[in-house]
């Protein structure tokens, strides 16, 4: 399929409204094309790389240091309130546990899961749920769910998806958002009382880019990262309105914007076509998903 897109006559934010937060190009250790951003409990932006490593980025940009490393090739990243973090492996086709008190990773799924993708902390119910891609050329499924104690666990929505990518938990809980990339959509599955998924429902279509990545703000406003062509949408909360938030045509600024994090007014995307995180200073404000979390843990 050609997927055709071209820059759009109208953006919500100037492209002056971001700026290259993180140039890694030369830094030491590198930041090679990151896919994954999140913000942690010690304010700094962690990120991954091509080569399987976790980083971490001063909150002043003023240093980046490695955490951790899996087999290879680091995609999405959650964080478990101020525990833990769990980040996808391409390579090793498994999900890894960096325990964030001893620094130690440890391979936290078995086999099963194909492409890995992004990994979500469903805290109320003791769970990490996490996207398989499956494959780029065919539908398939779908979402697994680990326990976060034993890390047991199996698929959790079966049905197709076509590549599935970033997710998101809604606000109240109780419902998963999936990119499914290939279909230009984010789909929302209703979490059920039991705690398992219902079918899967068309939430935002036809969207003008290849959704990546997903972020809700304070207002219920879903912003997402287009892998192609580089831009952020925002969606309103039912759905039926979208537009494209901030873009940069050149691809330089925002190249290939993945994954993204918020912390409070400032929107962090990965950007997995070059060396650098991007910083944009929106007109609203989101709370970093660790301490979204841990108010969710169970006491």
């Amino acid at each position: 399929m050609t997927y055709r897109f071209q820059t759009a006559d109208k953006t919500v934010l100037p492209e002056s409204r971001a700026s290259v937060f993180f140039d890694g190009l030369f830094s030491e250790p590198r930041l090679q094309h990151a896919e994954g951003v999140a913000i942690g409990p010690d304010g700094h932006v962690w990120c991954g790389s091509e080569n399987g490593e976790v980083l971490r980025i001063a909150p002043d940009a003023s240093s980046i240091e490695v955490m951790g490393e899996g087999a290879g090739f680091t995609l999405g990243l959650a964080f478990d309130g101020d525990r833990a973090l769990y980040f996808c492996d391409l390579k090793d086709a498994a999900v890894y546990r960096l325990d964030l008190d001893r620094r130690w990773v440890e391979r936290f799924t078995g086999a099963g899961i194909k492409i890995p993708n992004y990994p979500v902390v469903d805290a109320a119910r003791g769970r990490l749920l996490v996207s398989d891609s499956h494959h780029f050329a065919e539908p398939g499924p779908g979402v697994w769910a680990y326990d976060l104690a034993t890390g047991e666990g199996g698929l959790w929505y079966d049905r197709p998806l076509r590549f599935a990518n970033g997710m998101a938990l809604a606000p109240d809980g109780q419902s998963l958002y999936v990119c499914e990339t290939f279909a230009q959509k984010v789909s929302r599955i209703p979490i059920l009382a039991d705690g398992s998924a219902g079918a899967a429902e068309p939430f935002a279509t036809d969207l003008p880019g290849l959704p990546d990545g997903l972020a809700f703000d304070d207002s219920g406003y879903l912003f997402v990262g287009c892998y192609e062509p580089s831009r952020v949408l925002r969606i309103a909360p039912d759905g039926k309105t979208t537009e494209v938030y901030i873009e940069e045509p050149t691809a330089h600024l925002f190249a290939h914007p993945t994954n993204l994090a918020f912390d409070g007014p400032a929107l962090y995307t990965a950007n997995l076509g070059r060396w650098h995180i991007t910083r944009i200073d929106s007109d609203t404000t989101g709370t970093p998903l660790w301490k979204r979390v841990a108010e969710a843990t169970p006491a």
